[in-house]
């Protein structure tokens, strides 16, 4: 089985002590985000997991946990988002030259080969040209010598209750935005893709799309997969499942996997994120995380449905810590 931590929010920048309270436990909790009252249960025992997937902006409250990790004979990897921009679309991420380093300094203690450059999303607008993300993906690409093995990146899509966020804060900046993605756009977008392949080139760099339903293999570069099944076999010589993960849209070649995360539970609070959408729930939801408990958010009381991994189903009355299974 394996483990994202976390699509739908970043657990190693905001939740690293609760996840190591879990895996010193042996499981989690990951609650259905229509129907609370029904529970899934997942092993977080070395033998049950193949590797753990980190999506963050912010590693660094993790780090220290990480020889525990290692102690433990638990695989992991870092899917590590390293964008330039500004806070009107990243208001609360650390300057990007800590960010940077931070990287520097965990490829030097786990190895390039374990942490993926996300370059995610490319949104382009008055401020951010082409041009303004080709630069700055040089310069990044420049300050990574020896800390990454391949990149990853996708257009920002008009999709999902993200857009209305990010068109908000644009507006308020008087920003305008363009959709990439529109028909008539296919030139630019083959075109940025074209020099985006030539950075990876002139770094030694693999690069893939993300989840990105437009073909660019004719100019070298192919679909790629954050979970991806295939590049944990690789590095950690595990029989990884690479089924797709049927629960992801059409277009992104993920593998099957159980995550760990809530959505609008992020305090980086991205004007482009889909995963946290509503400013309201996302205090609400914060003020409901309790490091001791076996979900991310909230303590479940009284009788809720538990669905371990494996799909059997037990009705137990729960109380706060108190674990039945």
């Amino acid at each position: 089985m394996i483990i994202s931590a976390s699509r739908r929010t970043d657990i190693p920048a905001f939740y690293a002590d609760w996840f190591m309270n879990r895996v010193r436990e042996g499981y989690f909790y990951r609650v259905n985000p229509f129907n609370s009252k029904q529970i899934s249960r997942f092993s977080l025992k070395p033998e049950d997991v193949d590797a753990i997937c980190f999506w963050t902006k912010n590693p660094r409250p993790l780090v220290r946990h990480l020889d525990e990790l290692d102690e433990r004979g638990m695989n992991y990897y870092f899917q590590f988002t390293l964008n330039p921009y500004d806070k009107t679309f990243e208001p609360n991420v650390p300057p990007l030259e800590e960010r940077i380093d931070t990287m520097i300094e965990l490829a030097a203690r786990i190895g390039p080969e374990r942490i993926v450059w996300r370059y995610d999303p490319i949104i382009l607008t008055s401020l951010t040209t082409a041009a303004w993300h080709l630069e700055r993906a040089e310069q990044i690409a420049c300050q990574l010598k020896d800390a990454t093995r391949r990149v990853m990146f996708s257009f920002y899509d008009y999709y999902g209750k993200g857009e209305g966020r990010l068109h908000k804060a644009l507006l308020g900046a008087g920003i305008k935005l363009e959709d990439i993605t529109a028909p008539d756009q296919r030139e630019a977008v083959e075109k940025v893709a074209r020099d985006f392949k030539a950075i990876a080139c002139r770094h030694a760099l693999q690069i893939f799309t993300c989840c990105e339903d437009l073909d660019l293999s004719a100019i070298g570069i192919e679909h790629g997969a954050c979970i991806d099944g295939n590049l944990i076999r690789e590095i950690f010589g595990v029989d990884a499942s690479t089924a797709k993960d049927k629960n992801q849209r059409d277009c992104c070649g993920c593998a099957e996997s159980a995550d760990m995360g809530i959505y609008n539970s992020c305090h980086f609070r991205c004007a482009y994120c889909y995963a946290n959408f509503n400013e309201g729930m996302i205090e609400n939801n914060c003020r409901n995380h309790f490091p001791d408990s076996p979900s991310l958010l909230n303590r479940y009381d009284g009788e809720i449905e538990i669905r371990r991994s494996n799909q059997r189903k037990r009705k137990n009355s729960v109380k706060g810590r108190q674990e039945l299974l």
